[in-house]
């Protein structure tokens, strides 16, 4: 009953870092997509290197990282490598509720800089080309103009601009995005920390497992 039970952890949990690590190149792949085809980091003058493709290189890689340790620590059932997975798996956790945390306490102070540092991008339309294809590029997907509306732009709106006079801003149009869709992302949120607590489960039992394993064949 111990051996089958064994099995069974460690192939379910070498299977489940598996998909993960496919999930891990896949946002890797989706990452250095944009990083290449779209500057938006030039939209934030402050944080140049704070880009959606740098978070998404961060977190696909990080990703990889764990699967991987996951894929081996279970396979070869060893233990240290299933207990640095249940550690990290435990301190990516930990990080995601911090942050959550911090995002509700500074949520308008963070809206404000936001918005602020979209404003000062604005005036380096005309004088930055990083900065000119980001906002052409935000604008025309989003189908937004300016911050706020097309009065933020102090000449002319930019051709990107939809020529719809009620036109919303791509701040404002991001932020009614994210209100409207709150529910989703608080339900995937919680999903992938279920998901997170599951596979730190999976990790701890198999570990407890293989020293019960041992002990009964008497290593």
């Amino acid at each position: 009953m111990g051996m089958s039970s064994l099995k069974l952890l460690k192939y379910v949990l070498f299977f489940f870092n598996l998909l993960f690590w496919f999930c891990g190149c896949c946002i890797l792949g989706f990452g250095i997509y944009l990083l290449i085809h779209h500057n938006i980091g030039a939209l934030f003058r402050n944080l140049p290197s704070l880009t959606l493709g740098n978070v998404l290189i961060i977190v696909g890689s990080i990703i990889m990282v764990v699967a991987f340790l996951g894929c081996m620590g279970s396979i070869k059932e060893n233990k240290c490598l299933l207990m640095s997975f249940f550690v990290l798996l435990l301190i990516i956790l930990l990080a995601e509720v911090t942050l959550a945390i911090l995002l509700f306490v500074y949520e308008q102070k963070l809206s404000k800089s936001v918005a602020k540092g979209l404003t000062d991008s604005i005036q380096q339309y005309h004088l930055d080309n990083s900065t000119k294809k980001a906002w052409d590029s935000i604008q025309t997907y989003l189908q937004c103009c300016g911050v706020n509306g097309t009065s933020d732009w102090t000449s002319v709106p930019p051709a990107s601009c939809p020529q719809d006079p009620q036109v919303k801003g791509c701040y404002v149009k991001a932020k009614l995005w994210f209100q409207s869709n709150f529910l989703y992302i608080g339900i995937v949120t919680i999903c992938v920390c279920v998901i997170q607590v599951l596979g730190m489960s999976f990790a701890l039992t198999l570990n407890c497992q293989i020293d019960k394993t041992s002990q009964s064949i008497g290593l």
